[in-house]
């Protein structure tokens, strides 16, 4: 959007510092937003991998079962295994609903600041992704 003081020809629509300020909040949530969808999938994938490694190792006919630790892989045994997978796949879905709930709440936020700027710039600001 183009900054246009009184003394500028064209609309003579003058950005206050609170509109610069309404702009700026849209932006940054924007870009928020932008990053919780990346942040959203990528959760949701480690989800579905876990989900998978855990429906493998009920397959799995070992006792003792190669699992990654950091860098390296150690024998561990299956119970132990199955125990991990749980709690690692517990702590990403409940990170998983954080990050879907804060995109909820951006969502809305941006609709406000939408509705402010709008009422007051009306055609001269888009908002909008395209």
């Amino acid at each position: 959007m183009q900054q246009q003081g009184s003394s500028s020809s064209g609309s003579g629509m003058e950005v206050t510092w609170e509109d610069q300020q309404n702009i700026n909040t849209f932006s940054r949530l924007n870009n928020r937003f932008h990053d919780l969808d990346d942040e959203i999938k990528s959760a949701k994938e480690k989800c579905d991998n876990l989900e998978d490694a855990g429906n493998e190792l009920i397959l799995a006919d070992e006792e003792m079962i190669r699992f990654q630790i950091g860098e390296v892989f150690a024998h561990v045994p299956r119970d132990e295994v199955e125990t991990k997978i749980e709690e690692i796949k517990e702590a990403t879905c409940k990170s998983l609903e954080k990050l879907e709930e804060e995109k909820k709440s951006i969502v809305s936020q941006m609709a406000e600041l939408k509705k402010v700027l709008y009422a007051k710039f009306k055609d001269s600001i888009n908002l909008e992704e395209d």
